[in-house]
């Protein structure tokens, strides 16, 4: 069957008129992001304590990429205790809401329990550094940080090449999954603004 080409012409012309919207559409939502449109709806205490286990997981993410196996153990430690003290019950949300987030720590303290347990060298704590990654960066979608900024960077060759995500306050990379070994292998995949 031989298509009529006014026919061609008028199905691209829709097609191009769909892109270009869709583009407009991606456009507004980009530019509303770039914006900081993100809110972060708790209380000062929550974002202050918040704040402090970002800081242990930015110690943690730093003894990684140093190759600090005992600077590690610190830092986890430190961020599975800040992480364990999150006053979660003072937030004022529905009891299910607080119980859906108190999993999501418990499920990062775990986490970081056997990073601390196993002592299974550098590779190991690579590992548990990545869980805890993804799953840090969903709480933190969940109930904002408030003023700041993250930056969800990715390898795609930690774990040979399977790929790994982590968390930054800075747009430069510098890869906790390899070190010195390819220091600045990577991307910045996301960014959440908070106000």
């Amino acid at each position: 069957m031989r298509i009529k080409p006014y026919l061609w012409a008028l199905a691209v012309g829709v097609a191009l008129t769909a892109c270009q919207q869709g583009a407009r559409q991606q456009s507004s939502g980009d530019s509303a992001l770039a914006a900081g449109a993100l809110g972060a709806p708790f209380s000062d205490e929550y974002y202050d304590s918040l704040k402090t286990a970002m800081t242990a997981y930015y110690q943690l993410s730093g003894a990684l990429i140093k190759g600090d196996t005992l600077g590690a153990d610190v830092a986890a430690a430190s961020l599975k205790t800040h992480l364990d003290s999150l006053p979660i019950a003072r937030l004022g949300i529905d009891s299910s809401r607080a119980a859906n987030l108190a999993v999501s720590t418990g499920n990062i303290s775990a986490e970081l329990a056997g990073l601390l347990i196993e002592k299974g060298g550098l590779d190991a704590r690579r590992l548990s550094f990545q869980m805890v990654s993804d799953q840090l960066y969903d709480l933190l979608q969940t109930t904002g940080f408030k003023g700041h900024a993250i930056y969800r960077q990715h390898c795609p060759m930690a774990f040979n090449n399977r790929g790994a995500h982590w968390l930054s306050d800075t747009t430069e990379v510098v890869n906790p999954y390899f070190g010195d070994e390819m220091l600045h292998c990577g991307s910045v995949t996301d960014t959440l603004r908070f106000q």
